[in-house]
């Protein structure tokens, strides 16, 4: 079974500062209908303006996924991290028994574009963890390359939770063929371009929801990336 959720029926909050449209329900916005996808919980696609960002604020039992498309993404935390996030890297917050951070656009002149992926873990109360890591553009091309999973297989950040998150650049007629293990959901988010995923057209801020089926066959209609999540 196949559920799209087009970019345009998504929940949008506009702030001055921050642009952002929310996949599932979030903060200010609810629908029954989306409240995620198993353990997969919150794809907020935010744009924020030069120098601005998210002051101190805290989290608790939730792994925080950060994925930047574009522009220059800066963390600190009460963990004494500080890094800036850059296109092709993944940055993953352990939030556990509790975490204060931050996050600014790091440039004073350019947007930053990222999606904010929130995944529930399977334990509460564990301890708040920090890992970063890159993914270059040659990794991802013409393949689905594992960022995130519960064994942190292949270089991958480690979270916790049964979820596999692949990232994937394809060139417009390229296509890919990937099986789902048995009982899986699955999730893809175009993050730019068009794709076809099983006969479905997506555009860029699209998402399918994916129930039912033994495997995915991946089109690229036009340049595209695109974001899987396999979730067990």
């Amino acid at each position: 079974m196949l559920e799209i959720r087009k970019s345009q029926d998504r929940g949008h909050a506009r702030h001055g500062w921050l642009d952002s449209h929310h996949s599932f329900s979030f903060a200010g916005y609810y629908d029954p209908q989306f409240m995620g996808l198993g353990p997969l919980r919150v794809i907020n696609e935010d744009r924020v303006q030069p120098g601005r960002g998210f002051d101190p604020h805290s989290h608790r039992d939730m792994e925080i996924l950060s994925y930047v498309i574009e522009g220059e993404l800066a963390h600190e935390d009460d963990m004494g991290n500080g890094s800036v996030i850059r296109p092709g890297e993944v940055q993953l917050m352990r939030a556990g028994k509790g975490v204060t951070h931050s996050e600014y656009n790091a440039s004073k002149s350019e947007l930053v574009h990222f999606l904010q992926i929130w995944i529930i873990p399977d334990e509460e109360g564990l301890e708040p963890g920090y890992d970063q890591r890159a993914f270059p553009a040659d990794e991802r091309r013409g393949r689905l390359r594992l960022v995130a999973s519960r064994d942190g297989a292949e270089g991958s950040v480690r979270v916790h939770q049964d979820v596999s998150l692949f990232a994937t650049l394809l060139d417009a007629g390229q296509s890919l063929r990937h099986a789902l293990p048995p009982k899986a959901q699955a999730w893809v988010q175009v993050v730019r371009g068009e794709l076809d995923v099983n006969g479905v057209a997506l555009s860029a801020g699209d998402g399918l929801a994916i129930r039912e089926e033994s495997a995915l066959e991946l089109v690229a209609t036009a340049d595209c990336e695109a974001l899987l999540f396999e979730l067990r």
